[in-house]
């Protein structure tokens, strides 16, 4: 079931939803790698954005 977008809380927007295609696909695009190597990533390292993109930076 897709998320309500009109619905906003207090979540933590520090963290990447590895099981959510629209999170692979933002966090791919803003790093500059493919979504394959986002979820990598996710896997191999959790997910904290901030760390993601510090070892997405890495990869480019």
């Amino acid at each position: 079931m897709a998320d309500d977008k009109s619905k906003t809380d207090n979540r933590d927007r520090s963290k990447v939803a590895g099981d959510e295609d629209y999170e692979i696909a933002y966090l791919s695009k803003q790093a500059g790698i493919t979504p394959e190597q986002a979820r990598e990533l996710i896997k191999r390292y959790g997910n904290n954005r901030d760390k993601l993109m510090e070892h997405a930076r890495k990869l480019t």
